[in-house]
């Protein structure tokens, strides 16, 4: 099985940095080093969107329109697991959300937003920005 691990929200003042980390790990018959990752966000009573998404064998990185320019993603690999970063700076009160991880096999048929797109979800980790 894949397994995905969140960590690094908190509670922190607008125009203040977070930086989230996720920890993607495969099995003996799932490799991960293959895979796309994605940022995703809901905020209480929204939708969940995506944030930004990267592919882990290229590096190739998307954001959201809401982040470009503030956000960057970014990911480690080693053996049968991907760390993916999400550097958060000039945060708004509007960034506040729980923020999960996903992961799955690269899909042509869904952009990297897609929440169908990914068949791993991490737990989640709050950010809460205050004004």
């Amino acid at each position: 099985q894949v397994q995905v691990v969140e960590s690094g929200g908190e509670s922190v003042q607008a125009g203040g940095s977070l930086r989230l980390s996720c920890t993607v790990s495969g099995s003996t018959s799932i490799s991960v080093r293959s895979f796309r990752m994605g940022w995703f966000r809901q905020a209480p009573g929204k939708e969940r969107e995506g944030v930004a998404g990267i592919y882990s064998r290229s590096g190739l990185a998307y954001y959201g329109d809401s982040v470009k320019g503030r956000f960057i993603i970014s990911r480690d690999a080693a053996e049968n697991t991907v760390t993916v970063f999400l550097q958060m700076n000039n945060l708004e009160p509007e960034d506040t959300a729980m923020y999960y991880c996903a992961a799955g096999r690269p899909d042509p048929t869904t952009s990297w937003s897609t929440l169908t797109g990914y068949n791993y979800w991490g737990q989640g980790t709050q950010v809460t920005v205050s004004s």
